[in-house]
């Protein structure tokens, strides 16, 4: 690594101010992405503000119509939620396989949104349940916040403080996991909320999560597993790599969707 100014912050005013004057500031969640890229020289800020110390940003609210999982709550903690489980069964799913035990037991959903890795689960559950992002100056809405790979909207300063999520009616999510990473090749959230329909894709995509809208035609008419893999994906603006093509990542989202809906019931 190299020299950094580092600051432990007491709330979410201060950390964002902290992050504000600094030459180059970042927020420091769970580090699960910024501590590898430090050690690499990827990123050089000038100063790292610590949110752990920031006890409001913890914890998991019922709000009756919907749950709101603060900034700082580790992966962990939704996977063995009660609440969690009982209102959004398939959001505790989705983050307890989410990497290995040491990174759901260090990393935090405001992290991974803020993040925004392309392979990431939560993004799709964001944008699958439309979920709200909600920060230090403001709310955003899940069809607003994600802005290509590796980019959000956040401004500078701009800290997650909470994510809130409506009750599905229906809701499961299901991928294709890279065997070593745990990554997701492929990741599909459906769900039916306020009797919408909603499929997003994670893992596939060259600009990061996105709304597969073929599939959600398809299960507005009919919600079945067969509906939703009888859709035939373009692999066009798909990724292609060493794990795998971008017309096999086309196939896996009808499968990953299929299997999905099977979850839901």
């Amino acid at each position: 690594m190299y020299q950094f100014n580092y600051q432990k912050a007491g709330s979410a005013d201060e950390a964002a101010s902290a992050v504000t004057a600094a030459e180059d500031g970042r927020f420091l969640a769970g580090g699960m992405t910024l501590i590898p890229t430090l050690k690499q020289r990827l990123a050089q800020p000038s100063d790292l503000v610590d949110l752990a110390g920031i006890s409001d940003l913890v914890g998991i609210e019922d709000g009756g119509d919907s749950i709101t999982i603060k900034g700082m709550t580790r992966h962990v903690d939704v996977a063995n939620s009660d609440l969690v489980k009982s209102k959004i069964p398939a959001l505790a799913s989705l983050a307890d396989n989410i990497g290995d035990p040491q990174v759901r037991n260090r990393g935090t959903i405001g992290g991974s949104l803020a993040n925004n890795d392309p392979a990431a689960d939560y993004p799709a559950a964001v944008l699958g349940l439309n979920a709200t992002v909600i920060t230090n100056k403001r709310e955003i809405a899940a069809e607003d916040y994600f802005d290509g790979m590796f980019t959000t909207v956040l401004e500078e300063g701009e800290l997650i403080t909470a994510v809130r999520f409506p009750i599905p009616a229906k809701a499961a999510y299901m991928k294709f996991p890279n065997p070593a990473s745990r990554y997701a090749l492929v990741g599909v959230m459906v769900a039916q909320t306020g009797g919408d329909t909603r499929v997003a894709v994670t893992g596939a995509g060259q600009d990061g999560v996105f709304r597969a809208s073929e599939i959600e035609s398809a299960l507005s008419a009919n919600w079945s597993a067969d509906a939703a893999k009888a859709v035939k994906m373009s692999d066009d603006g798909l990724n292609a790599d060493i794990h795998a093509s971008a017309e096999y990542r086309a196939h896996l989202i009808s499968v990953m969707a299929s299997r999905a809906v099977t979850a839901a019931g």
